[in-house]
């Protein structure tokens, strides 16, 4: 391979361009065109046969490979090839010289406005980040002023705050000073000088200098308040005191100004202590003299004919023509006399009455109306309620009491008063021998107890509990006269007793049904003890005054006519499942079972002696005893036996004048003798000898009987006794 000559250019050439800088750069590129290919020395083993294997793929190496030619020769070649290639390069290279140095020019032209561009640029960022630094700045000085500003804002508020709260206005002072205290104004200024004295004095504590300048005027303003106060609500307890006085008019008018006793109470205890007592003596004074007053009025208006110690269930209640008339037992019948021992309508006072208005005495008086005594004391605690309950709550509003002081104050204001009534109360109770009454007294307290506490006024329970205490009492004393009248009765010493219910066991029936029906809201287990042994000694007196009967069957009419007495009151009072309904009518079961067997015996006493003595002769073998008695039964049936049926319904209706027992004791007796003839027949069916005696006789069949009976119409059931076994 032949060396490179190294590459000259004749400068004589190049006498026509503008510059031998440009001719020098060329050079220079071509000369590094030469110097980018690799040296000897920088040729490894490793790359030589690398290079010669990436070189075998040539087009142009393939190409010298498949002529057949020498490589030294095509080698030749080449290199004259391409050092013509060369020489066409420079020369149009050199020909495109005077473009190539517009070219640098321009892009020396470029790089300058270029380098001056960087330059404003660089100036600019740098002002940019001088701007950037001012405006953090502004925002950590933005930031500080803000909370100067807050800081300033909230101290001029607080400060605005004391400032307002200290300054007394002169508008406050005139309002103070000249305005009454009815007017609204007057109030709204009152609550804000309250809490300027309560701001003042607090920050007193402070040591607030600012204090000392308003200290004065404020206490000017908290007498001169304190003053006019004190006057308003004296003048409002004195109208108390006024005779007719509605008590509700002033309390109402203390209520809507509550806020004076606040304001006293906080300023001066001791005007505050003052006005209390006041109301407290007055109120006390005017409770007591109205009900000392209203009492009085009210026991002027009780029935004149009142019940006394002979007004009880065992006393004689013959009519008054058959009583001498000089005898101590002969009462006169006074029109306006109440009624001991029957209810009647005497509890619409638990009912109806209850929260009616209470009695205006004169007026009852103008009309000239009596009532009996559960009336009068209705009225009386009724308006003690209403009093006690409305005082209660206008101590708690108006005083602010809680529920430990409240009591304390209300018992002095209601202590006199409420020993009053229960003095007056104890004076008649120890004097009555009206049961009624005293248990209709103590319900009116149990309901009004109830009322008191729904309106949140408990004080009362313990008053309330003293009153009941005393109606049990007399209530027990006055049942255990009863008890003990009912067990002197002498049954022999009535001149007669009649088959019908007895006024004793009337007496108790309507006592029994009044006692039961007012114990059904409120159960009083002393009462019912006591009912229970007053049930006994009736039952007893029962069962003495049937003795006096000589024949059984009169004794068990006479029983079973008091017992259904009782029944049917106590039914109609209470209901009939109730424990005393169901003790009586056990009793009165039985006894209409042995009166049904008695009733029977004068008709058919043959035919029930054969069926119960019949399995007795046929164990002894007396068969032709048992012959014999088939003809007198025989006799009975022979006749027309339908008059036998008419005695006795005629019977049985005489004896039991209520058709709801009369009726069912007939269908009893009926199906009793039903039972008797059916076993007869069963007998006579059942034994040979019996079946051919009785084919000599004529016997009605058992269809015929109930066909009979049927004709008596009986429309009752007997629903209100037990089935019978």
């Amino acid at each position: 391979m032949a060396t490179e000559e190294p590459f000259h250019i004749d400068h004589t050439d190049l006498g026509d361009l503008e510059s031998e800088q440009l001719y020098l750069e060329a050079a220079n590129i071509l000369q590094k065109l030469q110097s980018d290919k690799p040296s000897d020395a920088e040729w490894s083993l490793d790359d030589m046969e690398a290079n010669i294997e990436e070189n075998l793929q040539d087009e142009f190496v393939q190409e010298a490979l498949t002529q057949d030619i020498d490589l030294a020769q095509y080698s030749e070649k080449i290199q004259d090839q391409l050092q013509i290639h060369e020489k066409a390069f420079v020369q149009d290279f050199i020909g495109e010289a005077n473009n190539i140095a517009n070219l640098h020019m321009q892009i020396s032209s470029c790089d300058k406005i270029l380098e001056s561009m960087d330059h404003m640029l660089r100036n600019f960022q740098n002002n940019l980040a001088n701007i950037s630094n001012e405006i953090r700045h502004l925002q950590h000085y933005s930031a500080e002023l803000n909370i100067k500003k807050k800081n300033r804002e909230l101290v001029r508020g607080q400060l605005t705050q004391v400032v307002d709260e200290m300054v007394v206005p002169q508008s406050m002072i005139q309002i103070i000073m000249d305005m009454p205290v009815t007017e609204r104004q007057f109030l709204e200024q009152l609550h804000e000088l309250s809490h300027k004295i309560k701001f003042v004095k607090a920050q007193s504590f402070h040591d607030a200098i600012a204090c000392q300048d308003v200290q004065e005027v404020l206490e000017k303003l908290r007498v001169k308040t304190i003053s006019k106060l004190r006057e308003f609500i004296l003048q409002k307890i004195y109208q108390f005191r006024k005779p007719m006085a509605n008590y509700e008019v002033p309390q109402n008018a203390l209520l809507r100004n509550r806020f004076f006793y606040e304001f006293l109470l906080t300023s001066d205890r001791q005007i505050a202590d003052e006005i209390q007592r006041e109301y407290i003596d007055t109120l006390g004074k005017v409770y007591f003299s109205y009900f000392k007053a209203y009492s009085a009025k009210l026991i002027k208006l009780q029935l004149d004919d009142k019940p006394d110690k002979d007004d009880v269930l065992g006393a004689d209640d013959r009519p008054r023509s058959s009583m001498s008339f000089f005898s101590s037992s002969a009462r006169p019948n006074l029109k306006h006399r109440a009624t001991v021992f029957s209810l009647g309508n005497r509890d619409c006072v638990l009912k109806q009455e209850l929260e009616a208005p209470i009695m205006v005495p004169h007026a009852q008086q103008k009309a000239d109306i009596k009532y009996p005594f559960e009336y009068l004391f209705r009225s009386e605690q009724f308006a003690l309620l209403d009093n006690c309950c409305r005082e209660y709550l206008f101590l708690c509003d108006f005083f602010m009491l809680d529920n430990r002081a409240a009591p304390k104050f209300f018992m002095e204001i209601f202590e006199k008063t409420f020993k009053l009534i229960q003095k007056n109360f104890e004076s008649y109770v120890s004097d009555s021998f009206d049961p009624i009454a005293i248990l209709l007294c103590m319900h009116l307290v149990y309901r009004y107890q109830v009322i008191a506490n729904k309106r949140s006024v408990p004080i009362l329970n313990k008053f309330h509990e003293i009153l009941i205490n005393i109606c049990e009492n007399r209530f027990e004393i006055v049942m255990k006269a009863n008890i003990d009248s009912v067990q002197r009765v002498e049954p022999h010493k009535f001149s007669s007793i009649e088959l019908n219910p007895h006024f004793i066991v009337r007496r108790y029936a309507e006592f029994s049904g009044a006692v039961t029906r007012l114990n059904e809201d409120f159960a009083n287990e002393k009462l019912s003890t006591l009912m229970t042994r007053l049930q006994v000694e009736i039952l007893n007196l029962i069962l003495r005054m049937g003795g006096e009967f000589p024949q059984r069957k009169e004794q068990l009419i006479f029983i079973i006519n008091n017992y259904d007495l009782i029944l049917s009151v106590l039914t109609a009072y209470t209901n009939e499942d109730s424990s005393e309904c169901d003790a009586v009518k056990s009793l009165l079961r039985d006894r209409i079972d042995e009166y049904v067997k008695e009733v029977l015996i004068p008709y058919f006493s043959p035919l029930i002696a054969f069926v119960r003595d019949s399995d007795q002769f046929l164990s002894d073998g007396n068969i032709k005893q048992l012959e014999n008695k088939l003809t007198v039964i025989s006799k009975l049936f022979s006749g027309d036996f339908k008059k036998t049926f008419d005695s006795i319904h005629n019977d049985v209706i005489r004896s039991f004048p209520s058709l709801k027992l009369s009726q069912p004791i007939l269908k009893e007796v009926f199906t009793q003798f039903l039972s008797y003839y059916h076993d007869f027949q069963r007998l006579l069916s059942n034994n040979t000898n019996l079946k051919a005696a009785s084919s000599n006789i004529s016997l009605p069949n058992l269809h015929q009987l109930m066909v009979e009976i049927k004709k008596f119409k009986l429309p009752f059931d007997g629903d209100q006794f037990k089935p019978r076994t």
